[in-house]
């Protein structure tokens, strides 16, 4: 598999997408000793107070796909340049994932047939194909959850040193992604029975160790302003990406506005768990937790998933449908394989080996053109929109600018990059001032208030005519903006 996870990076040859554009640069400033800071400015969650460059980084995403991307690029860097040396160690850690559902699967009690299945089937990967060698969460993500089950199994059975590996699991768990801090939940479920107490009691100590000490390090570097309220009562999502963002309650939102995105997002997010775990393999993996459900991991499995689910969709709802929640399935992925595989095998067991070993095939093969073929969506979605923008670098006057995403072109073009803020114009004039911006870019996609702009309106004195490349539109910054006026 690790030839499989080769080849896919030879499409997933740049970032791609915001998230993993931002690991990726910071990665870079940190292994080159600038810490976790970064020289572009994504959301207004990170702004200094006087809204100039570099900031702390990591206030709203949490770090360790950073530092596993730092130490490829500080061990392979000069070999193999900044990007390629970031993404190996994700290469290297979504090569073991086969063996993790192999391995699950057989301490599920599978026969080896079903137990081989869920390694291939892990391997490909389905919708995560491209996803696991992406400088991101999915790789380490889906090898720790993978594990954490299987030390819980452990620990439920009355091991200490189970237990302190589960809570390392979820301590590592949650500085790879924010809701990782929801499975530190199914450690006190092990502090209820007398057996399993102490390994609960060391579990939970050893995972608060890992959230106390980023949240001192947060509080050292100053909280992003509006953390939770940006997080889960956004009206808008654009306005993540405002100094002064409307929130739930203090906005004229209908609430059936508010009721309609979370039901909107509870069906959005189960279309996204039935397409992550291929179709086929829903049925199985039903069939698997019903038939294990005596097992503390696969009770934890699905309790996990089913408030992850819930907590996506409801809590932080806006950010769930636009990733969020496919981002989280990947901690359940492999694990969720083996249940699946255990369940084909409950399932199948009555029909002759000729014809079960058909579906076992048949559902490998599934899951192998779902691979192939989010491999060339990622390519169509991300290597295209990477080219444009950087076909338009030539229509960017030298020196910082303005943009949607900053992360992005922080790193195609090399330069200082703020986000143009989704407050408008006026706002963007107080942030161009500050980092000495030349120039704001508007493509196709835009916040609202750059409509009127983008399509031709009026534009303020301090702006130029623009420069077109395709959908860019490139405005070059008269002298320095006044900050507070449109």
């Amino acid at each position: 598999m690790l030839v499989a996870r080769i080849a896919t990076a030879f499409v997933v040859s740049q970032p791609g997408y915001t998230d993993s554009f931002y690991f990726t640069a910071v990665a870079d400033r940190l292994a080159q000793g600038a810490g976790l800071t970064a020289d572009f400015l994504w959301s207004p969650l990170e702004a200094r107070a006087d809204l100039g460059l570099p900031v702390a980084s990591h206030l709203f995403w949490v770090p360790l796909p950073t530092g596993l991307a730092a130490l490829g690029v500080a061990l392979a860097g000069p070999l193999a340049g900044a990007f390629r040396a970031a993404q190996l160690p994700f290469i290297l850690t979504a090569a073991l994932l086969p063996g993790a559902a192999y391995v699950a699967a057989r301490a599920l009690g599978t026969r080896e047939r079903f137990a081989l299945a869920a390694a291939a089937i892990a391997g490909c990967g389905g919708l995560f194909a491209p996803a696991f060698v992406s400088v991101d969460a999915f790789a380490p993500a889906a090898l720790m959850g993978t594990a954490f089950f299987l030390a819980y199994a452990r620990a439920a059975a009355g091991s200490t040193r189970a237990g302190l590996v589960a809570g390392l699991l979820v301590g590592l768990l949650y500085l790879s992604r924010s809701e990782g801090a929801l499975f530190g939940l199914a450690l006190l479920w092990l502090v209820r029975t007398e057996r399993s107490r102490r390994a609960g009691v060391a579990a939970s100590l050893v995972a608060l160790a890992f959230g106390c000490a980023w949240l001192v390090r947060d509080l050292s570097a100053g909280l992003g302003a509006g953390l939770f309220a940006r997080s889960a009562l956004l009206v808008r999502y654009e306005d993540l990406f405002a100094f002064q963002p409307d929130y739930i309650g203090a906005s004229a939102a209908p609430a059936i506005d508010l009721v309609t995105a979370r039901a909107a997002a509870l069906v959005t997010n189960a279309v996204t768990f039935t397409f992550a775990f291929a179709l086929l393999l829903v049925v199985p993996l039903a069939a698997g937790v019903r038939g294990l459900r005596d097992r503390p991991e696969v009770r934890a499995w699905l309790g996990l998933a089913v408030l992850v689910y819930l907590a996506q969709s409801l809590v932080w709802t806006l950010h769930s449908t636009r990733g969020s929640y496919f981002h989280s399935l990947a901690a359940f992925f492999p694990f969720g394989v083996a249940i699946a595989a255990a369940g084909a095998e409950r399932l199948l067991t009555s029909l002759a080996r000729r014809t079960a070993d058909a579906w076992i095939a048949g559902a490998v093969v599934l899951v192998a053109i779902v691979s192939v073929t989010s491999v060339a969506q990622w390519d169509a979605s991300f290597n295209g929109g990477t080219r444009a923008r950087a076909s338009a670098l030539d229509a960017i006057p030298a020196g910082p600018f303005l943009a949607i995403d900053a992360a992005a072109w922080r790193w195609i073009s090399g330069r200082r990059v703020a986000v143009t803020p989704a407050d408008g114009l006026a706002r963007a004039a107080c942030v161009a001032a500050a980092i000495d911006a030349r120039s704001i870019v508007l493509e196709a996609a835009h916040f609202s208030r750059y409509d009127a702009l983008y399509r031709g309106g009026a534009r303020p004195a301090w702006l130029d005519a623009p420069v077109v490349r395709g959908a860019t539109r490139v405005y070059p910054i008269r002298g320095v903006p006044p900050c507070g006026a449109p």
